[in-house]
């Protein structure tokens, strides 16, 4: 069990992430983001910050009982990729080990007699109390696994090539980085036999085929498993979004990517905790609430086809189309990241905002951050 000091640490990381994650899910919510515009986007990001949210849950209560909970307190702010494999391990067999240890109301009943008996706190009890609630919370709660297959979202046809296109979207917790990654794409299906089936004429989508969405893995069923593949393949972090979406187009001939937008959550800062910017942890260190004193960032990263070199057929060889994606060579930061565009995004609570700004630091550390303030539950955005 992890001693006063360390657990006290723990709950005050476990309270802040929880703040900042909801904090967030207002942001997603709020009409005035700019995500909000793209309601796509908003909704499929709330669905990973739900799987988030439940991860932490499991985590928390896993204190009860396990021996350490390492984060990444130098780099991302957020738990080592370890903490997420075992998770993930866990789910796998918590029924099993669930049904090895007594039910919660047997275990309170042992839990008071032991204290009167024995005048002392039940301490294996209540190491069993824990790990019970803790695979509970696993066994009901959709988690994010350090891979979360693709799934179809929307599906129309783009009228000036006559494909039909599916929005998918997955997800990724990098080991490397230790952030979350969600991934979200427009692609076009050239296959024959999908073209058939969707497409109308006038170039629209066929209504009498019913899909009902949203669709586990990519809507096209002779490609879905080598997609999942893919994906499963080539989410990692060190890899810019204009590589994925390239090896994309070079590896499906039918497939062709259209836009390919990557958010990454993190880092995360929290006082005392975190080492990854000691201007930051000084400042943070001031805030009078330890549950004010954190810090959210987010990247959201996009690249885009800007045309489609066509295919060439001969009677000796052949080229499938490819994209050609735009790469926004002006801005130094975009060129290092592969993308077209890209936006950095911070997360503030007030009193936090205010600790920085009469820090005098918070022009520099917010430089080129899109900056929103958490208030009562409410957003502030463009400060």
């Amino acid at each position: 069990m992890p001693d006063n000091a360390d657990q006290t640490a723990a709950e005050r990381y476990f309270s802040s992430i929880s703040a900042a994650l909801d904090g967030l899910g207002d942001f997603l919510a709020n009409q005035d983001s700019p995500l909000y515009k793209h309601d796509l986007v908003a909704q499929t990001v709330s669905e990973y910050l739900q799987r988030l949210n439940a991860s932490f849950e499991c985590w928390r209560n896993r204190l009860g009982f396990a021996e350490r909970f390492r984060i990444s307190k130098a780099e991302s702010g957020f738990p080592i990729f370890q903490n997420v494999l075992e998770l993930e391990n866990d789910k796998k067999d918590a029924s099993t080990r669930l049904a090895a240890i007594p039910p919660a109301n047997a275990l309170r009943g042992e839990m008071a007699d032991f204290i009167l008996r024995n005048r002392e706190f039940p301490r294996a009890l209540q190491k069993s109390m824990a790990e019970r609630i803790y695979l509970e919370t696993v066994n009901k709660g959709e988690v994010f696994s350090p891979f979360l297959l693709p799934t179809t979202i929307r599906v129309s046809v783009n009228p000036k090539t006559g494909r039909p296109f599916y929005v998918v979207h997955w997800g990724a917790f990098d080991g490397a980085s230790n952030l979350p990654l969600i991934y979200m794409a427009v692609i076009e299906d050239s296959s024959e036999s999908m073209v058939e089936a969707l497409v109308v004429e006038g170039a629209k989508l066929n209504n009498k085929v019913k899909i009902p969405l949203p669709v586990g893995g990519l809507l096209n069923p002779d490609l879905a498993r080598r997609f999942d593949d893919f994906a499963a393949k080539n989410s990692a972090y060190s890899l810019s979004p204009v590589t994925i979406a390239t090896a994309l187009d070079q590896d499906f001939p039918e497939l062709h990517p259209k836009q390919l937008r990557r958010i990454v959550l993190g880092p995360f800062y929290t006082a005392g905790i975190t080492e990854h910017n000691q201007k930051v942890a000084d400042v943070l260190e001031r805030v009078r609430k330890p549950e004010d004193a954190w810090l959210l960032t987010w990247t959201l990263q996009e690249v885009f086809s800007t045309a489609e070199r066509p295919g060439k057929r001969g009677l000796w060889s052949s080229e499938p189309a490819r994209e050609e994606f735009h790469i926004n060579t002006d801005d130094l930061e975009a060129a290092r990241q592969g993308v077209s565009h890209y936006e950095q995004h911070a997360l503030v609570p007030h009193e936090a905002y205010q600790a920085l700004y009469a820090s005098g630091d918070a022009a520099k550390i917010f430089t080129g951050f899109n900056t929103h303030i958490l208030s009562n539950g409410q957003v502030i955005s463009g400060i």
